[in-house]
């Protein structure tokens, strides 16, 4: 039996230094300048084909109220949104946006926020692609995203060419592989870290089986079941949260403006804030904005759009718009929200330096949104605990679902079980400590399931916004869309 020394110690940690150096290498490489271009880049750029469709966003959010039934598909049109939500206002949208502020600065919050402003777009057209490509399989349950729309929008003559089938492949497989880390592993610390920041003396193992168990016996029954507890989590939690912001908000009134006005100051210049213990330029603030951004919203990542395509809806153009608020909701208002409330806090507290800022981490993220919640007298601590663990969990939920259709359509029906096995693994594995590593691994996983999926949404811009004009402004919007679902073999 190997003996653990102390120079084995030594070796191991500086192993790990090691590995978490080359990590963050490959991260700050793929969401280098490039990235970023891409991913803003198609943001205008879509905004701008498909008519500055944000306008719609109050009809859009309307019709995600209105129950209609009749139309072919799994889930209602709310339940593939709250589906979506469910996966997107998780800890990206609490400790997502601590750590965005501890690591570039306050002026991430911006660029979290104009991502979000601009990627509405984006999750329309990606939703609209997806739905329009969907196929059924052979218990004609609906299946769609970036590998179906790669495989079925560039077919010609009834062949796939060989750039759409490994489009096809490169989203699925990044995506079934970014699933484990973004909706498995990384909610799951965030709940530890979120109850360990709170005081609540609970062993992270005995944590671990609670998650285990709270996600198997609702992925295992199915995008139904997931929908149906999504319907019912999403609302409450969300609303809930936004009420204890605006709580603290109200506390910390006199630091609102100063605020609003350190978080626009430092997108656009290199200020140092909080006594110069958090300070970046312009790069850093833009780079790990829109790496958060994304990580909240989602838009131009490729998952929401696997979930949507099992509405029932009866055109694309109907559920692209209502899935589109999505990113409004967990962007524009929930992240936008939180920054305010933790820069303000950050102000009103000039002690969090020594205790947060000296090691910013996951857990110092987790720790920074405690601070601010406990300022609501008595039910400050457990509202946010409540929140960021309903959060985590129906996150955990929605990209079960997005890793599960994506190794379904790798390596068929079959694989779907181990895969869910795997899932809740990592999950119990992030929960007793897989640490900070997970975040980076997770912004690595994002970024290389994003680039296949905004190139194709890209290609197909043009069929885009003629069918937007068609649907949207010129007023077709309830024309069922007749065209064959094609029914795929199934492995």
């Amino acid at each position: 039996m190997l003996a653990i020394t102390p120079d084995l110690l030594r070796l191991l940690l500086i192993e790990r230094q090691f590995m978490v150096e080359i990590l963050n290498q490959i991260d700050a490489f793929v969401w280098g300048p490039a990235m970023i271009v891409l991913l803003l880049g198609s943001h205008i750029f879509l905004t701008f084909r498909t008519g500055f469709i944000q306008k719609r966003l109050p009809q859009a959010i309307k019709m995600s109220l209105t129950k209609k039934e009749g139309n072919e598909g799994d889930i209602t049109a709310f339940g593939a949104l709250a589906t979506a939500l469910a996966a997107t206002i998780g800890t990206g949208s609490i400790v997502g946006v601590a750590t965005a502020i501890l690591a570039g600065g306050p002026g991430a919050v911006f660029w979290m926020w104009l991502t979000g402003i601009f990627g509405i777009a984006t999750k329309y057209s990606e939703i609209f692609v997806a739905i329009k490509y969907r196929v059924k399989d052979h218990n004609g349950n609906m299946l769609g995203g970036a590998m179906y729309a790669w495989q079925r929008g560039f077919t010609k003559n009834g062949k796939v060419p060989w750039y759409a089938k490994l489009g096809a492949v490169a989203f699925a497989l990044f995506a079934a592989i970014a699933a484990i880390g973004t909706g498995s592993a990384v909610q799951a610390s965030a709940m530890t870290g979120i109850l360990t920041s709170s005081g609540i003396n609970v062993e992270p193992w005995i944590i671990g089986l609670i998650i285990v168990f709270c996600v198997a016996i609702v992925i295992f029954g199915g995008v139904q079941i997931i929908s149906n507890v999504c319907e019912k989590l999403v609302p409450i939690m969300a609303i809930g949260y936004a009420a204890g912001c605006l709580v603290i908000l109200i506390f910390n009134w006199a630091y609102l403006w100063d605020a609003v006005v350190l978080i626009f100051e430092c997108a656009f210049t290199a200020k140092a804030a909080f006594g110069g213990a958090v300070g970046s330029g312009i790069m850093v603030a833009l780079q790990f904005g829109c790496a958060r951004g994304l990580f909240s919203n989602e838009s131009g990542l490729g998952s929401a759009p696997i979930v949507a395509a099992a509405a029932k809806t009866p055109n694309p153009a109907e559920q692209a718009l209502i899935g589109m608020t999505g990113t409004f909701w967990s962007t524009v208002v929930i992240c936008a929200l939180t920054g305010i409330v933790l820069v303000s806090t950050m102000l009103a507290f000039p002690t969090i330096q020594e205790q947060i800022l000296a090691n910013p981490s996951v857990f110092s993220g987790a720790q920074l949104a405690s601070v601010a919640f406990a300022q609501i007298p008595y039910i400050g601590t457990p509202l946010l605990v409540l929140g960021m663990i309903s959060f985590s969990y129906s996150t955990i939920l929605g990209w079960s679902y997005y890793g599960s259709r994506c190794i379904t359509y790798l390596f068929g029906k079959r694989a779907i079980k181990p895969y869910q096995v795997i899932y809740v693994v990592v999950a119990f594995l992030g929960a007793i400590g897989v640490g900070d590593i997970v975040w980076t691994i997770s912004d690595i996983g994002n970024a290389l399931m994003a680039i296949p999926n905004i190139i194709m949404v890209l290609l197909l811009s043009g069929m885009i916004a003629k069918e937007t004009k068609y649907y949207i402004y010129d007023d077709n919007l309830e024309e069922v869309d007749e065209t064959p679902i094609p029914t795929v073999a199934s492995k």
